[in-house]
């Protein structure tokens, strides 16, 4: 898979694509059938597939802070994308210029001119355009003018329930880890690069691999039993605090701190994933770093137990 940021980077499709467009936060089950199907498409019509997203979201770029939280960033969101027969992975920058841009000329400039599509698959709530003025029955009006069909992604329900990314963010914010795993079709996890800390977790008697969020809100909060990969093959079981370390410092940005059971080695600057398996506890104020302390043996030893 490649990606490619903006259209500046796009060679030119002369024989067109197929081509979905959408957010795919977490890439949940939902999504990868959206993706299946479009490669289907891809195989029958040998054309490559392309999946449009947007950075930031659209929501972001309107409501900044306010903007519901992110279950995957960027990178997050392009390893997901490669293990799924995806082509290319084409990210559009929402920028005032995209913003403004209105429904017909995003499908005369955009999916005609620039990426000549040839079939597309959205949702039928999907809107596009100044003020959201493009749907689903306008792609299928100008794609029989300009040679593209369009197809309806449906949407994918577990009991019921129709899946989202809104869902597993409430399933994540309740601490129902099991929930979101079931939507998304794997545990919930964090990317990014191990960094240096304060060393406080070292004299506590618990060194930390730390790892920024880079986000501004964050799905998860609290105290996880947690694995990390990314290191060297293994997969390593801990517990991970995820916060903003209030008996610390109280500092507005989230940071992950992970400790590893069992692990004594230098590992700033890896990339790694963390992956989510079992709420603890909230994040909590203790009255000294003794009472802390204390409190993160406790963790350990639960997250032992349920690791078993």
């Amino acid at each position: 898979m490649r990606l490619i940021r903006g259209l500046n980077h796009l060679d030119p499709l002369r024989n067109g694509c197929v081509l979905t467009i959408g957010n795919f936060d977490g890439l949940h089950l939902g999504h990868r059938l959206v993706i299946e199907k479009l490669a289907e498409h891809g195989r029958r019509l040998n054309l490559p597939t392309v999946a449009m997203v947007f950075e930031p979201q659209p929501l972001e770029y309107f409501l900044g802070d306010h903007a519901p939280s992110r279950l995957t960033r960027l990178r997050e969101k392009a390893i997901q994308f490669a293990k799924l027969p995806i082509d290319e992975l084409l990210v559009m920058p929402f920028n005032r210029a995209l913003a403004d841009c209105d429904a017909e000329q995003f499908i005369a400039d955009i999916l005609v001119r620039r990426l000549n599509v040839k079939h597309l698959v959205v949702g039928d709530d999907f809107h596009f355009g100044k003020a959201r003025r493009g749907n689903f029955a306008l792609l299928q009006h100008r794609g029989a003018t300009h040679g593209f069909s369009v197809e309806d992604s449906h949407s994918f329900e577990l009991a019921g329930l129709r899946v989202s990314s809104t869902l597993i963010r409430d399933a994540l914010g309740e601490g129902d880890l099991a929930q979101a795993k079931l939507m998304l079709g794997r545990d919930y996890s964090v990317c990014g690069r191990v960094a240096h800390g304060d060393k406080r977790g070292r004299e506590l008697g618990f060194p930390t691999a730390n790892v920024r969020m880079q986000r501004k809100n964050t799905p998860i909060v609290g105290v996880y039993a947690v694995t990390m990969t990314g290191l060297d093959g293994n997969e390593y079981q801990g517990v991970a605090n995820v916060g903003s370390r209030p008996t610390v410092d109280g500092g507005a940005k989230v940071v992950l701190e992970t400790h590893l059971f069992n692990f004594n080695k230098d590992i700033y600057g890896h990339y790694v994933e963390v992956h989510f398996k079992h709420k603890l506890r909230d994040e909590t104020r203790f009255d000294s770093l003794d009472a802390l302390k204390r409190q993160i043996g406790l963790d350990v030893a639960q997250a032992k137990r349920f690791f078993g």
